[in-house]
């Protein structure tokens, strides 16, 4: 694999050079995986049983594959230029 090509699309998003919409779209990404981290967190403190710990795996499902899996459908179904 290329990792030099994912390395530039990843300076590139830290840049500051993107587009209006991208950004926007990143934004409410990142809001909602935050946004169920913390639902997790708060749902972990006031379960009635002992283990008070933070469930990851409810986070990853039910945060960050929700909000990552519209930019894989968008690189899939992307025309190639």
């Amino acid at each position: 694999m290329d990792y030099q090509k994912y390395l530039e699309k990843i300076k590139f998003i830290f840049s500051g050079e993107l587009e209006k919409k991208f950004k926007i779209y990143t934004t409410i990404s990142l809001g909602w995986i935050i946004f169920i981290g913390y639902l997790t967190w708060w749902n972990g403190l006031k379960s009635p049983m002992l283990d008070k710990s933070f469930r990851w795996d409810e986070w990853f499902w039910f945060g960050v594959v929700p909000a990552l899996s519209p930019y894989l459908f968008y690189f899939i179904w992307k025309k190639k230029e």
